[in-house]
């Protein structure tokens, strides 16, 4: 990853979550992005020297794919919701474990609804109009990575470069990211957060209903086989076959 030109006036945008997010120093995370689990863990992010930042959990009995995000001694920072009617068009971030209007910091959606590559914009609570975005990410690559930028700037505020390793089975994703001095780096956490739901699709409620339908399919096949076998049509027990399908 090319390192972020630094300009001291679009570096300056300040806190957006909280003053202590913003250091006077370049800061690097490492994003790892868990695959599909029971668990409700998503995301952890740690710094460039393995001490972990923050941890992104499935919010607790949520049926819309709703995140939050935890500091390291397990409190919520921020709450991510896919807005109900516009699931994969808009995001809210509320402050803490609140989901209500008055706790709202910034709003996401997608900057046009066709793309090639994922182009989303940010509008802060106070920016009412939307006319003009406050903050905007770009993806650079079909992985993800993207770049992100203050307001219609064309310089980035912060950089995040996908390491994917491993084949379309067992891919693993490591998500590198630079951010500039005096950048909230939470807010930026919350915006590759959300870009990697638009680019993959990966939202707990989405995962989940894939699951259960690859599931239900599985046992469909699996009962129409016994049915065949009753009907002595098949020679041998469809059991080996099962247990293949499910590892």
């Amino acid at each position: 990853m090319a390192e972020i030109p630094y300009d001291s006036n679009l570096a300056q945008s300040g806190p957006v979550i909280g003053p202590h997010f913003c250091v006077s120093h370049l800061v690097h995370l490492l994003i790892d992005k868990k695959a599909f689990t029971l668990r409700s863990t998503r995301y952890l992010v740690t710094s460039a020297d393995g001490n972990l930042m923050f941890k992104v959990k499935k919010f607790p009995l949520s049926f819309h794919g709703t995140l939050v995000v935890l500091d390291t001694s397990g409190n919520p920072v921020i709450t991510l919701r896919p807005k109900k009617l516009t699931y994969h068009s808009r995001w809210q971030v509320f402050r803490g474990e609140s989901t209500d209007d008055k706790d709202l910091i910034f709003s996401v959606k997608k900057s046009s609804r066709f793309q090639s590559n994922t182009k989303l914009d940010v509008f802060l609570a106070s920016n009412t109009s939307e006319e003009n975005c406050d903050f905007k990410v770009e993806e650079t690559h079909s992985d993800g990575s993207c770049d992100i930028f203050a307001g219609n700037s064309s310089t980035p505020i912060a950089q995040m470069d996908n390491k994917r390793t491993g084949s379309i089975f067992s891919r693993k994703d490591k998500l590198v990211v630079n951010v500039s001095p005096n950048v909230d780096y939470a807010m930026i956490v919350s915006l590759i957060i959300i870009l990697d739901d638009f680019v993959s699709g990966s939202s707990p409620i989405s995962t989940s209903i894939d699951f259960s339908r690859k599931l239900i399919d599985r046992f469909l096949k699996f009962f129409a086989a016994v049915a065949h076998l009753h009907d002595g049509h098949a020679r041998s027990p469809p059991v080996v076959e099962l247990r293949l399908s499910l590892e």
